[in-house]
């Protein structure tokens, strides 16, 4: 193994000045090291914000996990440091590192970026201008590192554009590999960078802005979106793994504490809800599923592998989980007695999700049970498709604390263009009466927790034209939740509408914004997904140093027709589905389930040659129709 000495003499004098210095040393068991002199193919995995936060990303670890299966490739992994080691590192002048080897992450070939949210793109910056290598793409030669990304964010890469060679659009368990093998037949051959980017173009799922040229209206609307070279795809798809492959097993066992310590095993992925503003349900389809088996062997080689306590089955609706009767059954059998801890989110808001944790209840402490009913009004229901009664969401918290509980989260959603004082007031309404519902069952132990989101109309779903709530709307509906909901009994987190507003513009923006985040950034924006280091006036001030009003993209409503920023990156959701979804939600109509119906939103039959497994079981999408008033 070859470690940079000379870092690593450097970091000895400066990790005792700043806080965690176990952030900042790697040497986690399980980390994977390999000879430098020896391999081919060197690739950094950057998350970008720090180690706390970053090591338990699942994307990272299933990334790092694939790379390193490789004999000719290597993955170590890099995050962005806090202020204080910032400081020092650059006092010091060392460079942005890897973990593993301590080595600088301009001597790596390929940097893999994870970009899972929007408020992390200044970090993006900074982590490139810490590493030395040139901020835009443009800029870079031959010498520098392939900078390539991915993540939900990338579903509209055109705000890091100018700053990105690469984005992969949709899963990387595949894609990755054929990267790499792109990369290497590029080195073999002694070619300009241009060659490798234009090679990249032919891999389903890959977009290099570079090659595209995007016009716009005198009114600022984008005319017209064109590829410049042959193999440039229009739209660029989505790259989808037909059949998940084998669970991570190895997860790293970090030496201090983070946010999340635990082993995480995906079940599923995908969801057939259909709920109009969640981008993670239409870029995630179709469902696919993991066997009862796999689950059941990764978890218990995880524990082996870690000695990690808690556990997490992860879905974005593990209540649709086929065989979810035969899980939680072998789960709780596997893992009885053995003091472990294990939690089954995103449940459906019915009796049946209690009757599955009541069966998991001596595999995980007393605490709290989570529910998303997003609204309370029967009208905001129908709008954003989230048939769920009161009587049923309150049905369910009934037993909920016959069961046991004493704590019940409610998750609600505010600032849809639509919404009105009445439906908040819905809202306020519903958690009183789950409070007193659970009084009369546990007593002065009921607990009501209420998270309030607020509505971001997000690319790729049916609510992608819609406009943002006004802010001073916002603030008046939260204002109201607030003294409503003060009483004993409750606790009630809320989001800056500020921080709401700061994420419509980058994720509804085109790639005029990259000016915008780069003048935010060197202006000192960083960490803006951390409420103290967050700063609004700096970004208003960005955007007026562009002449750009942020307002166009927050809180214009959008005509169906018009050339949206992403519309060149297809979810493989037909754009035909979510224009009828968006009128449907105008008309207050629902769609059903789309595993009782399809809907013919179109990711199936791009698919039809490929088995999406349920265990044995294939995933078959039935004729469309179900519409329900």
């Amino acid at each position: 193994m070859e470690f940079n000495n000379n870092l690593r003499y450097q970091l000895e004098f400066i990790l005792p000045r700043v806080q965690k210095p176990g952030r900042y040393v790697g040497g986690e068991y399980n980390q994977v090291i390999k000879d430098w002199a020896v391999i081919k193919t060197k690739v950094a995995l950057v998350f970008p914000d720090i180690y706390d936060i970053g090591i338990p990303n699942l994307g990272i670890a299933i990334l790092y996990d694939q790379i390193n299966q490789r004999p000719d490739t290597l993955a170590e992994r890099a995050y962005v440091p806090w202020v204080d080691m910032e400081l020092e590192m650059r006092k010091a002048k060392i460079p942005l590192y890897s973990l593993e080897s301590t080595q600088p992450l301009k001597s790596f070939d390929i940097i893999g970026i994870s970009l899972p949210y929007e408020s992390l793109y200044t970090n993006v910056l900074n982590a490139l201008d810490l590493a030395g290598i040139p901020l835009f793409s443009s800029e870079r030669d031959d010498t520098h590192p392939l900078v390539i990304a991915g993540g939900h964010a990338c579903f509209n890469p055109e705000p890091m554009s100018p700053f990105i060679d690469a984005f992969v659009i949709g899963e990387g368990e595949e894609i990755i590999h054929e990267i790499i093998d792109c990369y290497q037949q590029w080195k073999s051959q002694d070619l300009p960078r241009a060659k490798l980017l234009e090679s990249l173009t032919k891999i389903t799922g890959i977009y290099v802005p570079q090659f595209y040229e995007v016009k716009y209206h005198q009114d600022g609307k984008i005319e017209q979106i064109t590829p410049l070279i042959k193999t440039a795809q229009v739209p660029v798809y989505k790259r989808i793994v037909p059949k998940l492959p084998p669970p991570v097993t190895r997860f790293l066992v970090p030496s201090i504490d983070v946010v999340q310590d635990r082993i995480a095993i995906e079940i599923m992925r995908g969801c057939s809800r259909g709920c109009r503003f969640c981008q993670a349900g239409i870029i995630t389809r179709p469902v696919r599923e993991r066997s009862v088996d796999e689950i059941l062997n990764a978890i218990e080689l995880a524990i082996q592998n870690t000695g990690y306590e808690d556990i997490a089955l992860l879905s974005l609706s593990s209540s649709d989980y086929t065989q979810i009767r035969e899980l939680v059954k072998a789960v709780r059998d596997q893992l009885n007695g053995r003091h472990l801890t294990l939690s089954l989110p995103s449940l459906r808001i019915e009796s049946f999700s209690v009757e599955l944790m009541e069966e998991l209840r001596c595999l995980r402490p007393g605490g709290g049970f989570t529910l998303a009913p997003e609204a309370a009004s029967e009208r905001m229901r129908q709008i954003i498709n989230k048939p769920v009664s009161t009587d049923q969401l309150l049905q369910t918290t009934r037993e909920i604390f016959l069961h046991g509980w004493s704590t019940v989260k409610l998750y609600f959603m505010i600032g849809h263009p639509s919404e009105t004082v009445e439906d908040v007031q819905a809202i306020i309404q519903v958690c009183k009466d789950v409070l007193r519902e659970g009084r009369k069952i546990v007593g002065g132990r009921a607990k009501v927790n209420v998270g309030i989101s607020t509505f971001i109309p997000k690319p790729h779903t049916p609510f992608q034209w819609t406009s943002c709530d006004q802010v001073d709307h916002i603030e008046k509906k939260q204002s109201l939740l607030k003294n409503e909901l003060r009483s004993s009994g409750f606790k009630l987190t809320w989001v800056d509408p500020q921080a709401t507003l700061f994420e419509a513009w980058l994720s509804r923006g085109d790639r005029r914004l990259g000016e915008v985040i780069y003048t935010a950034w060197k202006n000192g924006a960083k960490f803006d997904a951390w409420q103290d280091h967050f700063h609004f006036d700096l970004w208003l001030s960005a955007f007026a140093q562009a002449g750009i009003d942020p307002y166009f993209y927050s809180h214009r409503k959008r005509e169906v027709d018009e050339i949206l920023p992403w519309q060149h990156i297809s979810s493989g959701v037909r754009a035909s589905y979510l224009e009828k979804d968006y009128q449907l939600s105008l008309d207050g109509v629902t769609r059903e389930d789309c595993s009782l119906h399809c809907h013919a939103c179109g990711i199936l039959p791009q698919f039809s040659d490929l088995q999406f497994m349920a265990g044995d079981a294939k995933w078959k999408c039935p004729e469309p129709s179900g519409l329900r008033k």
